[in-house]
């Protein structure tokens, strides 16, 4: 076995060496081989084949010719790699026949592209006397630190105060063998996402939009991401297992690697973390044609939706609760004077060692510590400016706890809201009529992307809106005008109830153009720049209410206004109301001074509600209320 086995590592190393360029005497060997290969590759229309078109990226451009989403020049064997598959494809068999290192990881062309490799390897039945296959031995150990037994999607829920993850987020875990509850917090991701510079701040907005960052694929463990979105960015976390294959996951996993080392422009709307998630999992299983369903705008909780509606593709879902969903749902469970002792003792652990509360029964004592150190924990680990002075006081707080000598209470923490998948779709028709002043009217609209206030709001994080690119046609029937009544380039609000742990505060920005009536003026077109901080508080009187309050500045832009323009502030409050599971309803009263430009002030009143059909349908009414100007419309509303 042992003389066996030297034999033929004798012979391929021999072959390598007849392989390569400086062994002329073997090169017409080769050569008649490699072009045997091709010939037969360009026979059976290999680089037609959907495969080829995943492998390498390639889609239609403008012009209808193939071209490659990939934009990093080490990803292409032939200098028109990029627009030309075939060209690629000979190319790529020209370069397994030499061991010269190649892309940016500089290994074999067998090694640095290990899917095409194996592909290419499969359909022309490489023979290996002739094109000696090489070890990939940095493929092979990393294959092995991953050591893969299952695939999960995770998407973690949108997060408003971070750009990037506004829409939300997906990528993959690999599941390792024997992996458990406890221990798949070590699995090794697959994430891709834009290279930004720290402190980026609205550059970020422009750059994103436009491909000007470089996206990477990663490889980080599981942990490194729960850390950073459920325990930093207080995100909830959900996980989807995906039903592939032992050979669709070591598809997935060669062609993760050939991805490693190269980038694409990123785009936030379009070729973004999910879209080239999507393609990792199009190639594990061709049979997928999940981005077909994707051609202007790619939302990630609209591409977790595309996964689960594909047949047979995912099992079991489960939910990672964010940290502080878990110290809400707790703080829940406790009685007001609980309630009363787990605050104090996160401000001064040595209440635990006082009468009242050595009176509380053993478990609750237990319990109300536990509640105490989740919140110091979550504290101590923030961008807090005081983290040690959190860290001691749950250092002390877990020390009182450990002299009970009793098991924490298994808690069941549910969701504030239901899972992405159950939500509605992110883009939205609707079709109403109404009245304004002396005129009624018709009006069509259209929202591209994502989720208003008095939307459905099962699968979105409460509170929380964020719409762009939308338009609103109306036709007045006495004035015999159609028109654009509104535009949005990008809406934002985010209400943040505050209590006496969580006291973030509640923003909105908006930028777009309405209609207004003044000086004469009839629906004249109004560009509006405006935003605000303020704060809001929960209630629960009726089922569940949140109020609200902003301190605002606005701009706007006119030819109604003297000087076409005006610039000042004020001042909003409101209600947003969850009458039953089903009605919404949202008021607010505002007052705008302008003191620069058109110097006015503004008073506006608005009531909507909303009533909710089925997941993607819903009937909504709102009333609007301007200086002499009132508006009325009552719509039903589509999304998908």
């Amino acid at each position: 076995m042992f003389l066996h086995d030297a034999v033929i590592h004798i012979f391929l190393a021999i072959s390598i060496l007849l392989a390569s360029p400086g062994w002329s005497q073997a090169e017409p060997v080769i050569q008649d081989y490699q072009t045997e290969l091709i010939e037969r590759a360009r026979q059976t229309r290999l680089a037609d084949k959907r495969e080829w078109q995943l492998l390498l990226h390639y889609g239609v451009d403008l012009f209808g010719r193939a071209a490659s989403e990939e934009d990093d020049e080490g990803f292409f064997l032939s200098p028109r790699g990029k627009f030309d598959p075939q060209a690629e494809l000979d190319a790529t068999i020209a370069q397994f026949f030499v061991a010269d290192l190649v892309g940016r990881s500089k290994q074999p062309a067998q090694c640095a592209f290990i899917a095409r490799y194996h592909w290419l390897k499969e359909r022309l039945q490489f023979d290996p006397h002739r094109l000696a296959p090489l070890e990939c031995g940095r493929f092979d150990r990393w294959r092995a630190e991953m050591n893969p037994q299952g695939v999960s999607l995770i998407f973690p829920a949108a997060f408003l105060n971070n750009p990037a993850s506004m829409f939300g987020h997906t990528f993959l875990r690999i599941d390792q063998r024997g992996q458990t509850e406890q221990t798949r917090l070590l699995a090794y991701t697959i994430d891709y996402a834009a290279d930004v510079p720290d402190g980026a701040g609205i550059e970020y907005a422009y750059k994103g939009i436009f491909g000007a960052y470089k996206g990477f694929f990663s490889t980080p463990p599981y942990y490194l991401k729960v850390q950073a979105y459920r325990d930093i960015e207080n995100r909830d976390m959900w996980e989807y297992q995906l039903n592939l294959t032992p050979d669709q996951i070591d598809r997935l996993l060669m062609h993760a690697w050939e991805m490693g080392n190269v980038y694409f422009d990123y785009f936030f709307f379009k070729e973004n973390c999910s879209y080239h998630i999507l393609s990792l999992l199009e190639y594990a299983n061709p049979s997928l044609h999940l981005r077909d369903r994707f051609s202007l705008w790619t939302i990630p909780a609209d591409t977790v939706r595309a996964i689960i509606d594909s047949p047979g593709l995912v099992g079991d879902a489960t939910y990672r609760p964010s940290r502080s969903t878990i110290i809400k749902r707790k703080r829940a469970l406790l009685t007001d004077e609980e309630r009363s002792l787990s605050i104090g003792l996160m401000r001064a652990p040595d209440i635990a060692k006082e009468s009242l509360f050595a009176s509380l029964p053993l478990l609750r004592r237990a319990f109300v510590l536990d509640v105490a150190s989740d919140y110091l924990r979550y504290k101590g680990e923030s961008d807090d400016p005081e983290v040690t002075v959190y860290k001691e006081r749950n250092r002390r707080v877990l020390t009182e706890r450990s002299k009970l000598l009793i098991p924490s209470a298994e808690i069941n923490i549910r969701p504030f809201t239901k899972q992405p998948d159950v939500g509605h779709r992110t883009t939205r028709v609707a079709l109403g009529g109404g009245w304004r002043n002396d005129d009624t009217f018709e009006e069509a609209s259209f929202r591209a992307v994502y989720h208003h206030l008095l939307d459905p709001e099962p699968g979105y994080t409460p509170d929380a809106q964020l719409e762009a690119f939308a338009v609103t046609v109306r036709r007045y029937n006495q004035a015999d005008r159609v028109r654009v009544e509104r535009a949005t380039l990008i809406n934002i609000l985010s209400l943040s109830p505050i209590d006496d742990l969580f006291r973030a505060p509640s923003w909105r920005v908006n930028v777009g153009m309405d209609t207004l009536s003044r000086r004469g003026c009839q629906l004249c077109d109004n560009v509006v720049v405006d935003g605000g901080v303020g704060a809001a508080m929960e209630s629960h009187v009726l089922n569940r209410e949140v109020y609200f309050a902003f301190a605002e500045a606005e701009a706007n832009y006119s030819k109604a206004y003297e000087e076409r323009h005006r610039v000042g502030g004020g001042a909003t409050v409101g209600m947003l109301a969850d009458v039953t599971d089903r009605w919404k309803l949202m008021l607010s009263w505002s007052y705008r001074r302008y003191p620069f430009g058109d110097k006015s002030d503004d008073i506006r009143w608005y009531a909507g509600s909303r009533l909710t059909l089925a997941q993607n349908w819903a009937v909504r009414m709102d009333y609007n209320h301007r200086d002499r100007d009132n508006d009325v419309v009552v719509s039903i509303q589509a999304f998908f």
